[in-house]
């Protein structure tokens, strides 16, 4: 039997703003089903259809309290983040910063590779990755 990752869960405060920010990122409406208070909302990219990022905001079947903790963590950027892989880092930053994505660090050369990160409206935290080619001793 075999099996994938199909999709991920990133927590967001206000569904319809995320849905604009990953269009900004190329991103496209996979799934879009309201099931009475709850809606189901995922987003894929062109590049990679396979692997769907359902864009939830906390509540059913979550009590008040933890729907509260939770949008509060991911205000403060503290739950999970998504790396972006490019093959150039420093066109991809320059693009998204045309676009209005607000960047937390530029792109720069680091000892891993090439990074920036950005963050979306709801404060949740992503990188974008150009990686440094590893040699075969690593």
């Amino acid at each position: 039997m075999a099996w994938h990752v199909s999709h991920t869960t990133l927590w967001v405060r206000d569904q319809e703003e995320a849905l604009q920010f990953f269009s900004k990122l190329g991103f496209e409406v996979r799934e879009d089903v309201t099931n009475g208070n709850f809606r189901w909302l995922a987003v894929a990219s062109k590049e990679q259809p396979e692997l769907a990022i359902v864009l939830a905001k906390p509540g059913y079947p979550m009590d008040d309290a933890t729907s509260q903790q939770v949008e509060a963590a991911v205000a403060k950027g503290q739950l999970g983040t998504l790396v972006f892989a490019t093959d150039d880092c420093f066109a991809a930053y320059e693009e998204l910063k045309a676009k209005g994505v607000e960047f937390t660090r530029p792109a720069g050369e680091r000892p891993y590779g090439i990074d920036a990160a950005f963050r979306d409206p709801s404060g949740n935290e992503f990188r974008l990755l150009q990686a440094a080619k590893q040699s075969a001793g690593v």
